[in-house]
């Protein structure tokens, strides 16, 4: 188990600059091989109370992996998000509906060691454009 910190913007894609954080924990267990990974998040903040389960499944096929999360407020699983990890980064997108729209998703996990990484996650209302509204997760 290790201790982790999480913040984010408090209303996204809105132009917001206000941030929330919260501490928490992270469980992570490497299973069949390597081939998949669990973790188990909590963390407590100004917002509430977070709990996440994350499922990393390995495609030897497309040399990819997907990555599937479930949230403990509602107990459902989000559509898989798909990449993969490259020179030590791990890059990863999807398409998620969000205030009746959909939006692009993107997750990088960098500065990956045995025991740590550092996470951040952008989303796009549209499709990824510099310079527009982008929601960030760190």
């Amino acid at each position: 188990m290790e201790e982790t910190h999480i913040k984010h913007l408090q209303y996204p894609l809105t132009g917001s600059t206000t941030w929330t954080e919260a501490n928490g924990t992270l469980v992570v267990r490497k299973v069949w091989d390597g081939r998949a990974q669990l973790e188990e998040f909590e963390a407590d903040g100004a917002t509430g109370y977070m709990e996440d389960l994350l499922l990393l499944l390995y495609n030897p096929q497309s040399h990819q992996w997907s990555l599937n999360a479930a949230y403990g407020n509602d107990g459902t699983m989000n559509q898989p998000m798909y990449g993969e990890f490259k020179n030590g980064c791990g890059e990863f997108f999807d398409q998620e509906p969000f205030k009746g729209r959909m939006i692009l998703v993107r997750q990088v996990w960098s500065d990956i060691t045995p025991d740590s990484h550092h996470f951040e996650q952008a989303s796009s209302e549209d499709g990824g454009r510099p310079g527009r509204k982008t929601l960030l997760l760190r």
